[in-house]
């Protein structure tokens, strides 16, 4: 066999991974369903987050199963999740792990915390002190933590999702930009509509137990394996050099909107960059579109500006800031 055969082999087997692992993934979405009534996009949402190795800010009043949406997809993928319920008196030992006295051996042992997990559900993330949000930020971006000197590697694949709750702020510390800017997507999850809150309380009504997800059919349709070769076959994802300069064009728009007093960054343009890329293959394409950077750059790029006061007082929001720099920056042909 020459040279040429066996590169075209390789190539063969490349993409039949990566046909096998957006079926699975597919089916991942269909299993959701089971337990996820109206939040498509939020599936979707997490989806990519885990494809482009991101993490994941979750939104929402209480009771639009945020915390369920992400025990739902830990189940379907396979995947190891722990929740930490952020509190004020929370510390970062409590997260990382900490160093503990064995009387027996008179050492010092490491007992690891909950980050050292697949996807770690970070629930009210915003009712904890800096010091210990902060705590989260070398396992968010270098995936390991450091105790004592000592750096320790966390499994993959792992993200953090993390949730807030957008209307009740007393004793609250909102996230700074600086941690803000390492969620890969800002994702929203709205009350339900009228008749998928006729579905959930139906399915209530019949026995639904949101804490036994097993009873309710949900089983594993997919592994860490199918995730590993998805995000291989994402990285393959062809993107045009118009449309990096649309990416761009968009970005250096939100530094220059007179409604944002901080507009987005170089990660950010990457972020949107690796997200579109996402998208583009759990839809079936192998390249990415501009509908595609259309789709993902509310998601993308809503938590990482900030809003000038004077727009925040006409009632303007940054999804509507985005929006109107999505009508008016030319779209490439």
């Amino acid at each position: 066999m020459n040279h040429s055969d066996q590169m075209e082999d390789v190539a063969g087997q490349a993409e039949a991974d990566g046909e096998s692992a957006r079926a699975a993934l597919l089916r991942v979405r269909a299993e959701v369903g089971k337990s996820i009534v109206g939040q498509d996009p939020a599936v979707t949402g997490l989806l990519i987050g885990l494809l482009a190795d991101g993490h994941v800010l979750l939104e929402g009043v209480p009771g639009v199963a945020k915390t369920l949406l992400v025990r739902t997809i830990a189940t379907a993928l396979d995947l190891d999740t722990k929740r930490v319920q952020f509190t004020p008196d929370l510390m970062p030992g409590d997260i990382t792990g900490s160093l503990i006295y064995e009387s027996k051996t008179s050492e010092f042992t490491f007992r690891q915390g909950p980050v050292f997990t697949n996807i770690l559900l970070a629930d009210e993330i915003n009712r904890t002190p800096p010091k210990t949000q902060a705590s989260l930020l070398e396992a968010m971006e270098e995936r390991q933590v450091s105790v004592d000197g000592v750096s320790r590697s966390l499994p993959s694949p792992f993200i953090v999702a993390a949730t807030q709750n957008p209307v009740e702020y007393e004793g609250t510390y909102p996230l700074p930009e600086a941690q803000l800017d390492r969620f890969l997507l800002k994702l929203t999850l709205p009350l339900p509509g009228r008749d998928d809150e006729i579905e959930v309380i139906r399915r209530h009504s019949v026995g639904f137990d949101p804490r036994d997800l097993h009873a309710a059919g949900v089983s594993a349709v997919a592994g860490a394996s199918d995730v590993e070769r998805a995000r291989a076959a994402v990285a393959r994802v062809a993107v045009a050099p118009e449309v990096l300069a649309y990416i761009v064009d968009l970005v250096r728009a939100t530094r220059s909107s007179p409604s944002f007093q901080l507009g987005v960054s170089p990660r950010g343009a990457t972020a949107l960059l690796n997200t579109a890329r996402a998208w583009a293959w759990l839809s079936g394409r192998s390249f990415v579109t501009p509908d595609d950077v259309k789709a993902l750059t509310l998601p993308a790029l809503r938590h990482r500006v900030a809003l000038r006061p004077e727009a925040q007082m006409d009632g303007v929001d940054a999804d509507d800031v985005l929006g109107s720099i999505l009508a008016t920056v030319p779209v490439p042909r």
